[in-house]
């Protein structure tokens, strides 16, 4: 291969993938990495087949039934875990009050460099968990859900955005960021099913025709 060929095709290449970064970088990461990595699309169909269909009943909510934030470590409590977790170049004062950093919404694509911008998001809103059979639970188990890091349960997303969404579920909220519906879905079912929580039938209905273009 000549010379001066090689030279054109490898440069070529370094501005095809320069522009492949640009394009990455505009549109955002395809999920937060930092948030507990769902079940798979195939487990999530099969979790739901198998999750009682009731009707919702909010008899008696309130979400101080769900005690948060929680200490979790030292002086952090759980928001300030999942900012530091979810963030980058997260920096905190001796309060564990996040002081700097960016925060990258996975819903809507938007990142902030202050804390007050960002809601730590319970993926299956308390409420709901409530409609669903946390009602019957003791005060601990409801706070184990509240404050669940372990299950893809909390992410840091635009404070207006998770305020929009609010209690809802699948059937009339979905994230805006087309993206991220298989990973939200993914996560949805895997909470509802580690919690025994039942779905009533629009969630189911809207569920399943989400997984089928996972």
């Amino acid at each position: 291969m000549p010379r001066f060929y090689a030279r054109r095709r490898l440069g070529t290449v370094a501005a095809l993938t320069g522009l492949i970064a640009f394009a990455g970088l505009l549109n955002g990461p395809t999920a937060s990495a930092a948030l507990p990595t769902p079940i798979s699309a195939s487990t999530a169909r099969g979790y739901l087949a198998t999750l009682t269909v009731a009707t919702e009943d909010r008899t008696g909510y309130d979400r101080d039934l769900f005690p948060h934030w929680i200490t979790v470590s030292g002086s952090c409590n759980t928001r300030e875990t999942v900012l530091k977790r979810d963030g980058s170049n997260v920096r905190t004062d001796s309060s564990c009050y996040a002081t700097s950093g960016s925060w990258y919404s996975p819903y809507d694509g938007a990142t902030w460099s202050a804390a007050s911008d960002v809601d730590i998001d319970h993926l299956v809103p308390l409420a709901e968990a409530w409609d669903s059979g946390a009602d019957s639970w003791s005060t601990s188990r409801r706070q184990a859900f509240a404050n669940d890091l372990t299950r893809p349960q909390l992410l840091a997303v635009t404070d207006n955005v998770n305020q929009a969404k609010g209690d809802q579920d699948p059937a009339t909220w979905m994230p805006s960021r087309t993206a991220y519906r298989c990973t939200y879905v993914r996560a949805w079912v895997q909470v509802k099913y580690y919690y025994g929580l039942s779905v009533d039938p629009a969630e189911k209905s809207a569920l399943q025709s989400h997984l089928a273009n996972c």
